[in-house]
């Protein structure tokens, strides 16, 4: 499904990223985690199509990435969501070039996948930061990407909301399986999402260990 193959990032004078190799498989969930500044977001923008290596390539279905790549859908830090757009509207940007009655339908459906039907009018400022970021995996998955890539996604929410979507994504991702490359700080979420843990270190962000985690889900806490 993915492969980073030899990659590495240069900004100016600054390594952020060197040799990088890694290949995840079709539906296995695998965590980038490590400390600030190791290049694990740099990482996924780079798998993104977001950022253009310095030197390697990134294939994704055995297809270089030289820009956003239609079978990937990406989930950021925070939802960025269009203000003057309704949940529905927002969900359906991204399938746009669609017919209008395959939009309805996609749109529909994932929002009822995601749990907000009862919302799908509301404007963003209505809702609360769990809801907003539950419209960003929607407006994600509408489009029915193989990859989905996540950005610390979970990270600006309290506790309680971020277990919830933990277990929320968890079953989304079960509805159909698509492959997950997830990038975190929390290695308690690592455990608890994740089949394979990469484990970046130094500067420049190299791959320091791969952990399996072989463990049954669901996973307790």
């Amino acid at each position: 499904m993915l492969r980073i193959d030899h990659v590495s990032k240069q900004f100016g004078p600054v390594v952020a990223l060197a040799e990088m190799e890694l290949h995840v498989w079709p539906g296995e969930i695998v965590t980038l985690v490590g400390m600030s500044g190791c290049g694990k977001s740099t990482l996924l923008r780079i798998v993104a199509g977001l950022e253009i290596p310095t030197t390697g390539r990134v294939l994704i279905k055995e297809v270089p990435v030289h820009g956003p790549h239609p079978a990937a859908g990406v989930i950021f830090q925070e939802p960025r969501l269009m203000p003057w757009l309704t949940v529905r509207q927002n969900v359906r940007f991204g399938i746009a070039g669609l017919s209008a009655a395959e939009q309805q339908q996609r749109t529909t459906a994932v929002l009822e996948r995601v749990g907000l039907t009862a919302f799908a009018d509301a404007l963003p400022r209505q809702l609360s930061g769990g809801m907003a970021q539950r419209v960003a995996i929607a407006r994600a998955l509408v489009a029915q990407p193989a990859l989905l890539l996540l950005d610390e996604p979970f990270s600006a929410l309290d506790p309680f909301t971020r277990m919830k979507l933990q277990d929320h994504l968890l079953e989304i991702w079960a509805y159909d399986q698509p492959t997950l490359l997830l990038v975190t700080h929390d290695i308690e979420e690592a455990l608890v999402l994740s089949d394979r843990v990469v484990v970046l270190r130094g500067h420049p962000g190299r791959i320091h260990q791969t952990l399996t985690v072989d463990l049954p889900r669901p996973r307790r806490r």
